[in-house]
């Protein structure tokens, strides 16, 4: 049974793990509804392969390990399951060869789009820090060097904010970091606008 035979009805955990090994292309999963995912544009599978690149290099023999794109992250609430593919994550407990998805994620990392902004700032960052194995939820920008990062501290997650390629975001919670300048290395960021604003004369 293919994706496209089971969307729009609502279907199981189960039912859509089994479809998704045989799909053609990636779905996501809220709930019992599945969601058929955009293809992502150059800058965007660059960017995502610099933070895998980078914390595969840091990570090397190390209990934490990262994945990328083809890895889904399981988010069980009490009233539904979700089933997203972040562009990248880290892992720190034992995953079996064969293992389509991670219950317990360290760090997640989501290249932003304007067409995905609402979905992870909002909803994808509701159920990823519903995450109790989760420290560090990062938004990397794809029109600029910028990250925003929600960090798990003693009374939740608090926001931060990096930018410029002279910053660093730090995760020591897996002995690791992230230069933007490799973050976004070989990246060509879109041309402003014009200003409207003349010129001093």
């Amino acid at each position: 049974m293919s994706i496209a035979e089971l969307h729009p009805a609502l279907v199981s955990p189960e039912e859509y793990l089994a479809a998704e090994t045989e799909a053609d292309r990636k779905h996501e999963y809220v709930g019992g509804v599945v969601y058929t995912m955009a293809g992502g544009h150059a800058r965007h599978s660059r960017i995502a392969t610099n933070v895998g690149g980078l914390l595969h290099a840091q990570l090397r023999g190390r209990k934490c390990q990262p994945f990328n794109s083809d890895m889904l992250v399981r988010v069980r609430f009490p009233t539904h399951t979700r089933f997203y593919y972040p562009d990248v994550q880290v892992a720190c407990g034992p995953a079996a060869a064969d293992a389509l998805f991670q219950d317990e994620p360290a760090v997640i990392v989501e290249v932003i789009s304007e067409s995905t902004r609402r979905t992870d700032e909002q909803e994808k960052r509701e159920a990823y820090l519903n995450l109790p194995s989760l420290h560090a939820y990062i938004i990397l920008e794809q029109n600029c060097a910028a990250a925003t990062v929600w960090r798990r501290i003693s009374s939740g997650f608090k926001r931060e904010r990096w930018e410029g390629m002279d910053a660093t975001v730090p995760l020591p919670e897996i002995e690791a970091a992230l230069p933007l300048a490799e973050v976004y290395e070989a990246v060509e960021f879109p041309a402003e606008p014009p200003s409207d604003e003349p010129l001093p004369e």
